[in-house]
């Protein structure tokens, strides 16, 4: 009886490691479903595009567009140079408050995001549909015709140009810009580098001979006179 009893009992115990075995067998013939991939944008954005990205964000349209215009109303250089300064002290206040709340608030979504944590989703809801619907399309707007007046500029020079020029490549520029964007991060960011380099190369050709001149004592060309 007892010899019966041990060789049941290894029986018994032969059949559960077989069962193990066959057991582990299976589960490593089963495939695991594949995960899901998430859908991500490709990273095409270097540190120089970004970096020309964020000049091109800063130095606008109007450096090239204000000029004239302050220097008509205001009468004078001195003046004009009064003008300029307190609006860059002015600016400055804005890039440090925003330099602030970038630092205290770290999520991205900008002004909506800074509006959403200080007054509720109702405030920050109204101020994205607004820059939407009005703050975007007007600098838009005021930076295409911008562009549309300096590129038609040395074709019709001395004479003036046809408003309705100005609109046809005013449309012309914003839908290339659209159509670009839509098409390639990757040439629109190296398009970006270059309008970023000429930005700077036109300041700097406006900025040093007129500080030259400056120090010089000299103004060669006379002061706009203001609307009468």
């Amino acid at each position: 009886m007892s010899s019966r009893s041990s060789s049941t009992h290894q029986d018994g115990k032969t059949l559960q490691s077989d069962l193990k075995v066959s057991q582990k067998r299976t589960n490593l013939n089963v495939k695991l479903p594949a995960q899901e991939k998430k859908v991500e944008l490709g990273k095409k954005v270097t540190l120089l595009r970004g970096i020309s990205i964020i000049i091109g964000t800063i130095i606008g349209a109007g450096i090239f567009i204000s000029p004239k215009g302050i220097l008509r109303n205001t009468g004078s250089v001195g003046m004009s140079l009064v003008v300029w300064i307190a609006c860059g002290v002015l600016s400055l206040f804005g890039a440090l408050s925003y330099a602030e709340l970038g630092t205290c608030i770290r999520k991205s979504g900008g002004h909506y995001t800074y509006i959403m944590e200080a007054f509720g989703p109702q405030m920050a809801f109204i101020r994205l549909w607004a820059e939407l619907i009005a703050i975007r399309p007007a600098a838009m707007a005021v930076i295409s015709l911008a562009f549309g007046q300096y590129i038609l500029e040395p074709l019709f020079m001395p004479c003036a140009i046809p408003p309705m020029a100005v609109k046809l490549a005013t449309t012309i520029g914003i839908t290339s810009v659209m159509y670009l964007n839509c098409m390639s991060v990757t040439w629109t960011a190296r398009i970006q580098i270059l309008l970023t380099f000429s930005k700077l190369l036109a300041i700097i050709i406006i900025i040093v001979p007129g500080v030259y001149l400056l120090f010089k004592g000299e103004a060669p060309y006379p002061v706009p006179e203001g609307p009468n």
